[in-house]
């Protein structure tokens, strides 16, 4: 069982910031982590989530600002402290040599009370290439590898970067599974994804960095009712901009493309069964076939990308 009370901050994050030649990569940066608790950090590429990461893990250095993991600077933290740290690398780091089974035999021998690597090898599907080498791996296989090092020490804190990339249906299940078991047995985890359904069903929290900055946090339905929800609509061919034009007077709201092949939504009106309506009625005085219709607000997916491009649009505006 994980030593830290359940509720307890296990990884403090304030004001953190890093540069490099100038440049932010990290700005003002701050967030949390529980006992028992799972955040997510999502954030496009060069958003500066692996620097972030590596500053909490104590293999980077903030300029400003103040980490804590369970109580301690990272950068300064000792062995104990670090056996206390699980970490899943996405470059996974191991020997191309060796073995699972002996990777995670090494590793358990670090630890008084460690998981028995025997069944996280069975667990993890790890079993038919137990004795393969690293570089005889597929990507999901090292995956899978790298969590179970990550774990195996029964750590107080979890911090995993990517941990169903690359992985099949069976394995993100799994995984997801051991997750959830962790977090109830009171570790507090901190993971990147970019999976996002993956964060939609297991994390408690979420922040989304742009830019090095957070721009938002809160749990999954909070960060989506902040969202208005917007009707999308597909029709089985590209529309010229004076019937563009045409819908957006009859349904009383603008029409933008959405794609390149006859994605459309409407802007700024909530759906509603008129709205709906009068779509049709237009597309079948036209000879339109609907091809999808939906409506979306309550999608993760949908948030974070309007979430990025909304502060990429703030940031571009922001004087230098």
């Amino acid at each position: 069982m994980a030593s830290v009370a359940a509720g307890t901050p296990a990884v403090v994050v304030k004001g953190v910031a890093k540069r490099y030649e100038g440049r932010p990569v990290v700005d003002a940066v701050s967030l949390e982590v529980g006992a028992g608790e799972v955040v997510a950090l999502l954030g496009p590429n060069g958003a500066g989530k692996t620097t972030t990461v590596e500053i909490i893990e104590g293999y980077r250095r903030a300029d400003s600002g103040a980490v804590r993991v369970l109580g301690t600077d990272p950068w300064r933290a000792g062995r104990a402290h670090r056996a206390r740290v699980g970490l899943m690398l996405q470059s996974g780091g191991f020997d191309m040599r060796a073995r699972p089974a002996e990777t995670l035999r090494q590793y358990a021998a670090f630890h008084a009370d460690a998981i028995p690597p025997d069944d996280l090898i069975d667990e993890l599907g790890l079993r038919a290439v137990a004795r393969t080498p690293y570089r005889r791996l597929s990507g999901g296989e090292r995956q899978r590898l790298a969590f179970a090092v990550a774990l195996v020490g029964r750590p107080d804190v979890v911090i995993l970067d990517e941990p169903t990339a690359g992985m099949d249906p069976e394995a993100r299940a799994v995984v997801r599974g051991r997750i959830e078991a962790a977090r109830n047995d009171g570790r507090a985890i901190l993971l990147t994804s970019h999976e996002l359904s993956d964060v939609e069903r297991l994390a408690d929290r979420i922040s989304i960095l742009v830019d090095g900055r957070i721009v938002a946090s809160g749990s999954a339905s909070e960060l989506s009712a902040a969202r208005k929800p917007t009707l999308r609509f597909g029709l089985d061919r590209v529309l010229d901009p004076d019937e563009v034009a045409a819908l957006g007077r009859v349904l009383g709201a603008g029409v933008v493309a959405n794609d390149a092949a006859g994605g459309y939504e409407v802007a700024d009106v909530p759906p509603s069964p008129v709205l709906l309506a009068a779509l049709a009625s237009w597309c079948a005085e036209k000879g339109l076939l609907i091809t999808s219709s939906r409506t979306t607000g309550g999608s993760l997916e949908h948030t974070y990308l309007d979430l990025v491009a909304a502060s990429r649009g703030d940031a571009a505006e922001r004087p230098r």
